[in-house]
């Protein structure tokens, strides 16, 4: 059975992997591929795996650039 948590915890982090890749690859879809981080995340704690400090933090500074983006389109 632990060799299954093992396993599923690899297959997330290599579904993250893909989805930083994209996001370097495809800025303009980083929202869409915040939520699918999110997910990721959200399966890893569903499994009572650890969420990696670098995923949290990237996760916290996509936030952070999509609530400066929200300030960006207010008119002056």
């Amino acid at each position: 059975m632990e060799r299954e948590g093992a396993m599923a915890f690899e297959q997330l982090k290599a579904g993250i992997a893909l989805i930083l890749e994209e996001i370097e690859k495809r800025p303009e879809d980083r929202h869409v591929l915040r939520e699918e981080l999110r997910e990721k995340i959200a399966e890893l704690r569903g499994l009572g795996m650890p969420v990696p400090e670098d995923i949290l933090k990237l996760e916290k500074q996509l936030e952070d650039d999509d609530s400066d983006d929200l300030y960006d389109n207010m008119p002056v």
